[in-house]
């Protein structure tokens, strides 16, 4: 059983899932994967589902006990108490910056509601001789972030500055298949009022997907209207990891999305579907 239905607890669901494990997932959300966009979220569930990963959602955890060498969680659901037992339990249900026990405020250094330290875009404090990167500032909390942060600040310690390229972060999710994204989905796009194009395509359609024999999932990008510069993609098929980076250099190089549309791709590939 896991607890917690984000990206790492769905990550470990399909791991444990891939390995012979009968998982099932609690999540206190109604709305599976929030984050993304609906048709997308669906596609998810309904792969997961397929493989045979139970997800509960809408749940509220009671308590975990001990029963005959099991763990036993009581939760409600829908104003029903539900019972469920399990060999092992993962409790996945967030992180937030470990800065509690460095007393930050005796250094003048602000800090963000959930503990993050508060940076500007080089990464610097509110005192201007310190520094901060990587997990502790809080967002995205990813290696190649930290990664990142860390050339930024290289470059300020060595009296120069980090050619900043927007930031056009891209993540995967590792789940099977896996799901990655780029930039705004089509609910932020809307919601900022922008005039866009959407795109989606069905991962059948691929014909590098049924040479893996895994022809499930959908891909979707979001195009600017007037500029046709792309403002983001949501990629769920085989491959997703890969391909997210080429979506990612476009954006950053301020192309539009002629020039993935018309590109020359090797066949048979997952990117070819660009």
């Amino acid at each position: 059983a896991i607890i917690g239905g984000g990206y790492i607890g769905l990550e470990y669901a399909s791991f444990y899932q891939m390995f012979g494990s009968e998982v099932t997932v609690l999540q206190n959300n109604t709305d599976f994967i929030p984050r993304e966009d609906r048709d997308i979220a669906a596609a998810v569930q309904a792969e997961m589902t397929r493989q045979g990963i139970r997800l509960e959602l809408g749940t509220e955890i009671w308590r975990v006990r001990e029963e005959d060498g099991q763990a036993v969680i009581e939760y409600e659901q829908a104003g029903t108490p539900q019972l469920l037992s399990a060999d092992a339990v993962l409790v996945a249900t967030g992180r937030r910056p470990n800065t509690d026990d460095l007393h930050l405020e005796k250094a003048g250094i602000a800090t963000l509601p959930r503990g993050g330290i508060r940076t500007d875009r080089q990464r610097q404090t509110t005192q201007p001789h310190i520094w901060a990167m990587g997990d502790v500032v809080g967002g995205l909390q990813f290696t190649y972030v930290s990664l990142d942060d860390f050339r930024i600040v290289r470059a300020a310690l060595e009296g120069g500055t980090y050619q900043d390229w927007g930031r056009n972060i891209p993540y995967s999710v590792f789940i099977e298949p896996s799901l990655s994204r780029v930039g705004l989905t089509e609910k932020e796009a809307r919601e900022k009022g922008l005039k866009i194009a959407v795109a989606t395509l069905p991962v059948a359609a691929i014909p590098k997907a049924h040479v893996l024999k895994r022809p499930q999932g959908l891909l979707k990008a979001i195009v600017d209207r007037d500029s046709q510069k792309i403002l983001g993609a949501t990629l769920f098929c085989p491959e997703s990891y890969e391909m997210i980076n080429i979506v990612k250099l476009a954006m950053d190089a301020g192309l539009t999305y002629r020039s993935l549309r018309d590109q020359i791709f090797t066949h048979p590939t997952m990117s070819e579907s660009l």
